[in-house]
């Protein structure tokens, strides 16, 4: 009836064996949970690995990137920035200043709505601290268009000019041990200015 013969007992692993294979695989799937996928799933890097072979930014980003999508899906009531200054000229030229308190681990992120080719001057600081950033934009039709990106800074200053119609911003997260506060001034082209997480 069977078309091969049973293996005798000789040929089977022994318990011992069994036991060094399974404890083998625990440990190598442990590591691989630890300095991988943690880091580059959740950005949780306990070891430090993550970060030196660059899973924990790809971590960062895919959590930002939820985070986006889920606010996206609920339609969550948009909350506006509070502004210390709001200078607003004739059209859409106007000016601001946001400041945002992030305990440790948390994250913001601010969008300015603007028109394909406008410009806005921009300026953050980071008081007691510093953040990871990621400066993007996104659209109908586009979930995500990088513009710069950081770790651990205090602070940057540029030129944002519009890839296209949509709401560009920033999107900064405490990687500090302590509270921190992030001042951000725009001078420019766009008609809103809006914390969107």
């Amino acid at each position: 009836m069977f078309n091969s013969q049973r293996p005798s007992t000789s040929d089977l692993p022994t318990n011992r064996q069994l036991v060094k294979a399974t404890a083998f695989a625990v440990v190598t799937s442990t590591v691989l949970l630890v300095t991988v996928v943690l880091p580059a799933e959740y950005a949780i890097d306990p070891t430090g690995a993550g970060r030196i072979l660059g899973y924990s930014e790809m971590g960062e980003i895919k959590q930002q990137l939820a985070a986006e999508a889920a606010a996206d899906e609920q339609n969550t009531a948009v909350e506006e920035v509070p502004t210390l200054a709001d200078t607003s000229g004739s059209g859409s030229e106007r000016t601001d200043v946001t400041e945002l308190t992030l305990a440790p681990g948390e994250g913001a992120e601010v969008k300015a709505i603007m028109a394909e080719g406008a410009s806005l001057q921009y300026e953050w600081s980071v008081q007691d601290g510093h953040v990871n950033f990621d400066t993007h934009a996104d659209a109908p039709g586009i979930s995500y268009h990088g513009y710069d990106k950081g770790r651990e800074s205090t602070g940057e200053a540029g030129t944002l000019v519009a890839a296209f119609d949509g709401s560009h911003g920033w999107f900064w997260r405490n990687r500090s041990g302590a509270t921190v506060t992030v001042t951000l001034k725009t001078d420019g082209s766009y008609s809103e200015i809006k914390r969107v997480v």
